[in-house]
């Protein structure tokens, strides 16, 4: 019992080195490549970047087809993706394997584009997979919340610093990372007071001039409406130039050239302002890279972002990505759970009478437990939602195993046997009927995990570990647990005996 209970305990110390993860990859044979050239850059430059990567991904065997979106994200084509906002730097890129492509085969591919797409000058093009579970932007997101927007493009920069120098860290982005212009009129209201101009005419007239001004409709022959929209010609080689064309009404009637009365310039911004509970906030991000666990990336980051990053005032770091998803995705699991093992010790307290043999029965679970985190470990897999998933089914057929050798042996015990006599006839009786049933379920799960299904593997993993270290382990525990802490059961007297 004592040497069970050891290799219970160093099964344990294996978890913090499979890892948490929550959902994995998709097993469909797709990979999706994102393509953002720099802020600011013409359709066709986007364009002729996305050309040249499609020739170079139809040069690969394993790829059936490519289809491309540029100026804009794909339509919806799988459930958790979304289509992106219309920009003129960005461009999806579809990509088809064969049917029957293997789960080794899309992951060889995708780091193959990785590698090669890695430095194309103009442009950051990005390689993964459809990700299982919650839709979220990337596993790793950091959020710096706090009231201002430059303290927050500082905060973010440093932050973007420490991500790109840890290892295992794909495809960083900081959302302040580039500024946008925005074009700022600075008016001189003594001046505009001379000429007689007020601010409601002066900001009619710009807005008439940059966005146009509604000035009736024009009916069709069908009967449709056309807004007719008044405005200055527009001059695409160097918009700035349209100010010097707008002239302002005085309350007198004369016109008045806005660069008379106003200075125009350029001054940087931040290209988006997000909020989080009503509050502002910079948003930096990372994909794992090959070999690496995202649970351990992300505590690893968290950590050197507390030692290194000092925080002013009223700003604090936020972890979201995965780490939020997997909180919101088992923020009640843990009431479910002391709900599900009060109600299990409930329905074995009734069925037996005795809290001792519903003792017994409950051990067998940890022995479960060894054999399904060594699994994990030996196959590189991570401790996911699917894999708890398969935890909790292993209990269930251990639980019934176990039931039926406890219950055989209490019956054994009622009928006269004596208690060692028992012991051993239970176990070794019920011994049979308990391996052909693992044996059953374990050849059943055998092609899952042949499969090397990202979402359906680590369940089976989990199950054949479980129930080979259970069958064999309970073959000792069990008995042995049962020959030192005997239930009570109630003795039949000979005749009863007799006729049993």
């Amino acid at each position: 019992m004592t040497g069970a209970a050891l290799v219970f305990g160093l099964s344990l110390m294996v978890v913090p080195v499979i890892g948490f993860s929550l959902f994995p990859t998709s097993e469909k044979p797709i990979l999706l490549v994102e393509v953002t050239t720099e802020p600011g850059s013409a359709l066709s430059h986007t364009d002729k970047i996305t050309r040249g990567l499609e020739k170079q991904i139809l040069k690969k065997e394993d790829v059936a087809r490519v289809s491309s979106n540029i100026g804009k994200g794909n339509p919806r084509i799988y459930y958790n993706e979304f289509q992106k906002q219309n920009a003129d730097n960005i461009a999806q890129l579809v990509v088809y394997l064969g049917d029957r492509a293997s789960v080794p085969e899309i992951e060889k591919l995708e780091s193959e584009l990785r590698q090669e797409f890695s430095s194309i000058a103009g442009a950051t093009v990005q390689v993964r997979r459809f990700q299982q579970g919650t839709p979220i932007s990337a596993p790793i997101e950091i959020r710096i919340v706090g009231p201002n927007l430059d303290t927050l493009e500082n905060l973010a920069n440093k932050v973007e610093t420490i991500f790109k120098e840890t290892e295992g860290t794909l495809y960083v982005k900081n959302d302040l990372q580039y500024e946008k212009a925005d074009i700022a009129i600075d008016v001189d209201k003594d001046k505009a007071g001379l000429y007689g101009i007020n601010g409601a005419e002066l900001a009619r007239t710009v807005r008439m001039a940059i966005a146009g001004l509604e000035i009736g409709k024009l009916r069709s022959g069908e009967g449709d409406e056309n807004p007719i929209v008044l405005s200055i010609k527009e001059n695409s080689l160097n918009p700035i130039e349209n100010f010097d064309r707008i002239q302002v009404s005085s309350m007198g009637g004369a016109l008045v050239p806005l660069k008379n009365i106003a200075e125009i310039g350029l001054q940087p911004s931040a290209p988006v302002i997000r909020h989080f509970n009503k509050e502002r906030y910079a948003l930096v991000s990372s994909f794992v890279g090959d070999g690496h666990n995202t649970d351990k990336l992300t505590t690893t980051l968290l950590n050197r972002l507390e030692k290194e990053l000092k925080l002013p005032k009223s700003y604090r770091l936020m972890a979201a990505g995965e780490v939020e998803s997997r909180q919101e995705s088992f923020g009640g699991i843990g009431t479910i759970i002391i709900l599900t093992v009060f109600g299990l010790l409930a329905i074995l307290i009734l069925e037996f009478r005795t809290f001792k043999s519903t003792l017994i029965v409950l051990s067998v679970i940890p022995m479960g437990i060894i054999g399904a985190l060594l699994a994990l470990y030996l196959t590189g897999e991570t401790l996911s939602f699917v894999a708890t998933v398969g935890i909790i089914a292993l209990a269930g057929i251990e639980i019934k195993n176990s039931i039926l050798m406890v219950d055989y042996t209490n019956g054994l015990r009622e009928n006269g046997k004596d208690l060692y006599e028992a012991v051993l006839d239970g176990a070794e009786t019920r011994f049979l009927p308990i391996l052909l049933t693992s044996l059953t379920a374990i050849g059943g799960m055998t092609p899952l995990v042949l499969e090397h299904s990202p979402l359906i593997s680590p369940l089976a993993i989990v199950l054949i570990g479980g129930l080979i270290s259970s069958t064999l382990l309970s073959r000792l525990v069990t008995p042995v647990l049962y020959y030192l802490i005997p239930p009570s059961v109630s003795i039949k007297n000979k005749e009863e005996a007799d006729i049993a």
